[in-house]
């Protein structure tokens, strides 16, 4: 049986990088796209694009599709900002949106014609604790609940091809663009960790566990479905 081709976007660092080498653990043939290529290699194909740039993305995706017959695709590639409603700027929403809308719907339309010919594949979009709702964070959040949009429209669409969609909403996790946009001293840190149910950030590794999941055969009647990756952080939050 040849190897699953699996397309991530944002794939150079933090939860893409850690997916990356899961699913390549696990025999994927892996194609990473992202906008600047990783300082150490790369477990994969790796092809550099700025997802925000709506042209050059459908160029790449079309050379992509023509050489490679993909069975899943995981949409991690986001941006967040760190503003109230009063702070958000148009130009600013639509930034959010090409990269955590538009981008995602580009990456699966150019990946769905090989999927629909073999009659299955998986697609996972990651979206975030933050759709819940979170302060400072209108666009952000605005984003992620569209992606989760997505995610149950193409879950309606696609069963009938074969293919599941689901999304992974992690809480927080030891990344570079968490870090970015949650600065906290030693002592915010540690109150803020008290108040995980498992009292521990989460790391890259555990959100691939995750994706991995929904991308394996364990999850093939699985679709439609968010599952909230975030320590327990979400419990009471959520809706059932």
């Amino acid at each position: 049986m040849n190897a699953p081709v699996t397309l991530i976007t944002g794939a150079n660092r933090g939860i893409g990088r850690a997916t990356a080498e899961r699913l390549a653990r696990d025999g994927h043939h892996v194609v990473g796209l992202a906008r600047h290529a990783p300082d150490d290699g790369f477990p994969g194909e790796f092809v550099q694009v700025d997802l925000l740039d709506a042209l050059q993305t459908e160029r790449v995706l079309a050379d992509l599709a023509a050489r490679h017959s993909f069975d899943h695709v995981v949409n991690n590639a986001g941006l967040t900002t760190s503003s109230t409603l009063e702070q958000t700027s148009p130009q600013e929403l639509d930034r959010i949106l090409a990269l955590n809308m538009r981008a995602p719907m580009q990456c699966v339309q150019a990946c769905l014609p090989a999927m629909k010919r073999k009659g299955r594949g998986a697609i996972v979009n990651i979206a975030s604790r933050a759709l819940l709702g979170m302060a400072r964070r209108t666009a952000y959040a605005g984003a992620k609940s569209g992606l989760l949009g997505f995610t149950r429209t193409w879950a309606l669409e696609l069963g009938p091809h074969g293919i599941t969609v689901n999304a992974v909403a992690p809480g927080p996790v030891l990344t570079e663009l968490y870090a970015n946009n949650n600065p906290m001293d030693e002592e915010t840190a540690r109150r803020f960790v008290e108040r995980i149910p498992l009292r521990r950030m989460g790391r890259p590794e555990d959100i691939a566990g995750s994706i991995a999941f929904f991308l394996s055969d364990d999850a093939r009647f699985v679709t439609g479905q968010v599952l909230y990756a975030c320590g327990g952080l979400s419990v009471g939050a959520a809706p059932l």
